[in-house]
């Protein structure tokens, strides 16, 4: 009960919402907002009650005109097991909400054509929210697929170009099949903004991956993976080939012969603590 409460403490209503449910009972569509509202609010309660249980921490759960959003205080170092369970508990809320329409239906306690609506919005929410586009589900678990291979910004620059991809052929096929759907040109339009605006703020992401990385738990970090760095190479490139849920010790090497090795911690440190942003890598080994 306590956690449910916690939870409803950071539920957040957009004010343009008030004006939707305005002119939802104006028109005589209460009824069909309020199914669709309902759907989108259990399917971010998954997320965030998922977040709850692995102790992340919520900032705020926003009903939006057109969808909701769980945000979360986490910067990527969490256990990518983890963040899988997080991002499907969502799209999983609507296999037991069909079930349970499915059920109140054939005991007549819900009419069919209720049923049919329920039916049809649990389908869209948790097709669209697959659709491989950031920041939508299907565009955090690319993140995720690509951050078991790839370093954090180039697994998160490579996300943003595959949505921006995604996101203009879902907006070609719109021109084709439905030009005069506003409901969908106000969807791509918030899409494309959030796209925008990851991109412009890509490097102080991955600033903050890396700060929390530093200040943050480091024991979460199972997996080994040492990382190969020329004794040329700033302190800066070395950084920008951290991974996610990996821990790195650093290997420094000159003309094919390792020279020295160093912690992560060490290179971390020398970045933000002591400033030393153009510093090369070799110059720590005379320092640790």
């Amino acid at each position: 009960m306590n956690r449910a409460l916690y939870l409803l403490q950071h539920v957040y209503i957009h004010p343009l919402l008030w004006i939707i449910i305005a002119l939802s009972i104006a028109t005589a569509h209460f009824l069909e907002l309020c199914l669709l509202l309902g759907i989108i609010f259990i399917h971010e309660m998954g997320h965030a009650a998922a977040a709850s249980f692995f102790s992340w921490r919520i900032k705020k759960i926003t009903l939006l005109p057109f969808g909701g959003v769980a945000e979360m205080e986490e910067h990527g170092n969490r256990p990518l097991k983890e963040e899988a369970i997080v991002v499907l508990a969502g799209p999983l809320q609507h296999l037991w909400m069909i079930a349970a329409g499915y059920l109140l239906t054939a005991l007549h306690v819900i009419p069919e054509d209720i049923f049919q609506l329920f039916l049809n919005y649990n389908l869209m929410v948790f097709i669209f929210n697959l659709f491989p586009v950031w920041p939508l589900d299907g565009g955090k678990l690319i993140f995720m697929l690509l951050s078991l291979k790839k370093s954090f910004p180039s697994a998160h620059r490579s996300t943003l170009l595959i949505s921006i991809v995604s996101l203009g052929i879902f907006t070609l096929l719109t021109l084709l099949i439905a030009p005069t759907h506003l409901n969908i040109w106000i969807i791509i339009g918030f899409l494309g903004f959030s796209l925008y605006h990851e991109w412009k703020q890509r490097r102080f992401i991955f600033m903050r991956f890396l700060l929390e990385r530093y200040y943050g738990k480091k024991s979460d970090l199972h997996a080994l993976k040492p990382i190969q760095a020329n004794e040329q190479d700033m302190l800066i490139d070395v950084l920008e080939k951290f991974q996610r849920g990996c821990k790195h010790p650093i290997i420094i090497e000159s003309n094919g012969r390792e020279k020295g090795m160093l912690d992560e911690n060490e290179v971390l440190h020398a970045y933000f603590a002591e400033r030393r942003l153009t510093d090369k890598i070799s110059d720590l080994l005379f320092s640790y």
